[in-house]
């Protein structure tokens, strides 16, 4: 069991997320009741709610069917460089706030909702094709490599020869939801003592 302190838990998955940036979000299908998943990218993630995530999608897709339904999500980050992973359960809810849709907005999405060439649907932030999936945490968890030593490196090196598998180098962690809402609300004290 993990006794990292939570403002170190938070800051690491913060890094993990950032590092990583795309994810397979998945949802249950609204048809047949399989879990079903996708590529997504979250807006870059706050320092001190890193796992509640905002994401730009096409309101057309069936990922809004599918959360009307039954809102809860998982999140998965996987980074093949070093074998770290992020889990994040959460609930979903769409978002078709188009002031917190330009807030977050940034032309890279454009890739994504082609120009119809109608005045309407032209990939901007008031294009009715863009809304927002808000995931809001309800629990983590996530694996995270320490600093590799040499004792480290040379088991590494070890498994490479003889095919046996190094020892484990990672830490796999958890962050409840009770940490994740203390965090939530240290973040909006500081939000509202910079006000």
């Amino acid at each position: 069991m993990s006794t990292t302190k939570s403002g170190k838990k938070i800051e690491d998955l913060y890094r993990l997320i950032e590092g990583i940036r795309v994810c397979m979000m998945t949802t249950r299908c609204a048809d047949t009741g399989r879990l079903v998943s996708r590529a997504m990218c979250p807006r870059t993630p706050t320092h001190a709610t890193p796992a509640d995530l905002w994401f730009f999608a096409n309101n057309t897709t069936h990922k809004f069917d599918e959360l009307q339904i039954d809102p809860n999500v998982n999140l998965s980050f996987y980074k093949p460089t070093s074998g770290e992973w992020v889990s994040v359960s959460g609930v979903g809810e769409i978002v078709n706030n188009r002031s917190k849709i330009r807030e977050l907005y940034s032309d890279d999405i454009k890739a994504w909702f082609p120009d119809l060439a109608d005045g309407t649907h032209n990939g901007g932030p008031d294009d009715p094709r863009i809304s927002l999936i808000f995931v809001k945490a309800t629990t983590v968890h996530y694996s995270v490599r320490g600093t590799l030593g040499p004792i480290e490196i040379w088991h590494l090196a070890k498994g490479v020869i003889t095919g046996e598998p190094p020892h484990e180098t990672l830490s796999e962690r958890n962050i409840e939801s009770e940490e994740l809402q203390n965090a939530r609300q240290l973040s909006a004290m500081n939000e509202s003592i910079v006000e």
